[in-house]
């Protein structure tokens, strides 16, 4: 029940998806004796997809995300374990067309491969099943399985975790199958601007983990005042830094996290 409030939630917090609605509504009643609301409606749609799109408000709300968790030290050694989550594959492009499609979120896959690489005696785990409200959808772990032995890490340091569906289950399965013992050092690979949600849905479990971020859209405070080229960039950072705002206001709000906006 809550893996499906979560996704219709997600959807309907899209900015984009409600600055096209709040249009289409105009359209609709354009003919109609609201014709003076439709005209607002219509003209506030477009002002404030103009002003999403070009503006640095994206950039702006994704930066805290991003900045939150520094890079990670290495000074302190070598690290017992790995925990990578999943969203760097498109599992059904991957099965239509015969090979792994990785998509913007790769650095989770291949900067995860570099660190089994440089700690040969870390445990990796790959925790990510689908997050399509479909249950027939395909599974992303297989798939990374594969890409990761592509990247050279041996299939039996690998330990594929294929249930999960959401940030919060990924974190209750990880733990189960990691056991971490008292002492061991655990890294957690996920983007920057998800890390926060991440480390609030893993502590909540229990399992104590490093947060070693990748994946950055942000440069830093440079790019409060940097204006889009395009709108469609604009709405798509907007989105994406909306989505995981609102996805920690909800885990915390809910209940499965005790953290609105963890800190390292």
């Amino acid at each position: 029940m809550f893996f499906v409030l979560s996704k219709t939630v997600g959807y309907l917090a899209v900015p984009s998806n409600v600055l096209m609605a709040l249009g289409l509504v105009g359209l609709l009643l354009l003919f109609t004796r609201f014709w003076r609301l439709a005209s607002w409606l219509i003209v506030t749609s477009l002002v404030l997809i103009a002003l999403v799109g070009y503006s640095p408000l994206g950039r702006i709300l994704l930066l805290p995300l991003e900045d939150r968790f520094p890079p990670w030290d290495a000074s302190r050694g070598a690290p017992d374990g790995i925990v990578v989550l999943g969203g760097s594959i498109s599992p059904e492009i991957s099965v239509a067309r015969g090979t792994v499609a990785l998509n913007g979120a790769a650095e989770r896959l291949t900067v995860t491969a570099d660190l089994a690489h440089r700690y040969p005696n870390a445990r990796i785990i790959f925790t990510g099943g689908t997050a399509s409200l479909d249950p027939n959808a395909p599974l992303e772990a297989p798939l990374a399985v594969q890409e990761f032995q592509a990247l050279g890490v041996a299939h039996d340091r690998i330990t594929a975790e294929e249930q999960s569906r959401n940030t919060i289950e990924n974190a209750v399965f990880s733990r189960l199958l990691a056991d971490p013992k008292p002492g061991q050092r655990w890294l957690l690979v996920t983007s920057a601007s998800h890390m926060p949600r991440a480390i609030a849905a893993f502590r909540a479990a229990g399992f104590a983990v490093e947060a070693y971020p990748v994946d950055w859209h942000t440069e830093g405070r440079r790019d409060m005042a940097e204006l889009f080229g395009s709108p469609a960039d604009g709405l798509a950072m907007t989105d994406y830094a909306v989505h995981e705002w609102v996805g920690l206001a909800v885990y915390w709000l809910t209940g499965k996290t005790s953290e609105l906006f963890p800190a390292p």
